[in-house]
């Protein structure tokens, strides 16, 4: 018995002490019991006016749109509506040119837009706005009708020059096409399917296009593309800058329908510039006279003229007796590459320069001949009548 209360005694005496020992060292937790988590009442979140990427900082309403409403204002001005139509025409042909009607002979004439080129009363429009007119009329956007003539025009590229009487109209300030580039913005302004001073906005799509809209070998084809929505009876009339320039000419859209589906094509307003002032001066384009065929270089070209580390330029494939290039001594199978230190990609380019080119002027051309870099000074005659 004695035994027994010894070895109870010492495992009371050890439990109480282990039981010391743990309370000691344990740490002391402060904190309040946990609470039971209540849902936060549901308020109204505002939705996001524009979804944007996660690597930007940027939120809201972009600022850095272009204020169209400014070039609007400056462009409407200077837009014309024309009526252009051979004169004595029966009052049913004459109803008949502003018809839709299909399997019905076409008549001479119609509708188109222009600009006011200057405050002397000179208009810019297309060539086959007013080609074979007799009687051609205008209408400013303050709606007053003006008896047009026919200054002159230019097939090949698709221009011509009227003039109204008067004095003080408005006109716009000519941008410098050859700094256009694309993404920015512009606005077609003219008169589409009969709809007066209709402004419509997109952006520059590409530059020097040739959709093989002229006749002949020597027109002049370097559109200024965009997507700004241009339709019939907008032919002649201005594409401008967002900040109020004349840009180029719109002239043609690429369709299906015959309505506008995404593509518009304008002449640019460096070429408009050149051809307009001459045949102000002068009465008709005095175009310079190169004297070469050309192409732009393919793939075939690369293989067969043996080029190295070259996938663009123009190659001559003939030359005319007597011309420019001949007798300043460019050579068949010559690969021009750089005129006047302007890159030239393809034939567009090519054209448009030789286009604005003045008689007497000089074109230093740069050329890849057997292979090798070749400069040729070019004195431009003018072209044979």
């Amino acid at each position: 018995m004695r035994q027994f209360l010894l070895l109870f005694t010492a495992a009371l005496i050890g439990g109480i002490l282990a039981a010391t020992l743990v309370l000691f060292f344990a740490p002391v937790n402060s904190s309040p019991a946990p609470q039971p988590v209540r849902p936060a009442p549901a308020t109204a979140q505002p939705v996001p006016a524009y979804f944007t990427s996660t690597t930007d900082n940027f939120s809201g309403v972009p600022d850095n749109l272009p204020d169209l409403k400014t070039a609007a204002r400056r462009a409407t001005p200077s837009a014309v509506h024309i009526t252009a139509r051979p004169k004595n025409l029966p009052i049913e042909r004459v109803k008949r040119l502003f018809s839709e009607r299909e399997n019905e002979p076409p008549v001479a004439g119609g509708e188109g837009s222009g600009v006011i080129y200057n405050a002397a009363g000179y208009i810019v429009t297309n060539a086959h706005v007013v080609s074979g007119a007799g009687e051609i009329l205008v209408r400013t956007a303050n709606r007053r009708t003006y008896q047009a003539t026919l200054v002159g025009q230019d097939p090949k590229s698709d221009l011509a020059v009227l003039k109204i009487a008067g004095d003080k109209f408005p006109y716009l300030p000519i941008a410098d096409s050859d700094l256009a580039e694309p993404g920015q913005w512009v606005l077609a302004v003219g008169n589409p399917l009969g709809l007066t001073s209709t402004v419509t906005a997109g952006i520059v799509s590409a530059k020097s296009r040739n959709i093989s809209l002229l006749r002949g070998l020597d027109a002049i084809e370097s559109f200024i593309q965009t997507d700004a929505a241009v339709n019939p009876g907008n032919s002649g009339g201005p594409l401008v800058t967002a900040d109020g320039k004349l840009l180029g000419i719109n002239t043609a859209i690429a369709s299906r329908t015959g309505r506008f589906q995404g593509y518009s094509f304008a002449i640019p307003s460096n070429l408009v510039k050149r051809v307009a002032d001459d045949i102000i001066e002068f009465g008709s384009y005095r175009r310079a006279f190169l004297g070469i065929d050309i192409s732009t270089l393919t793939d075939r070209d690369i293989r067969r003229l043996q080029l190295r580390n070259r996938t663009e330029g123009v190659v001559v494939d003939g030359l005319v007796e007597g011309g420019s290039a001949e007798t300043a001594g460019l050579l068949i199978d010559d690969v021009i590459i750089n005129v006047n230190k302007r890159v030239i990609r393809d034939l567009p380019e090519l054209t448009e320069i030789i286009g604005r080119a003045k008689v007497g002027e000089t074109l230093n051309i740069a050329v890849i001949r057997n292979g090798s870099p070749v400069e040729v000074i070019v004195p431009l005659l003018r072209q044979p009548e």
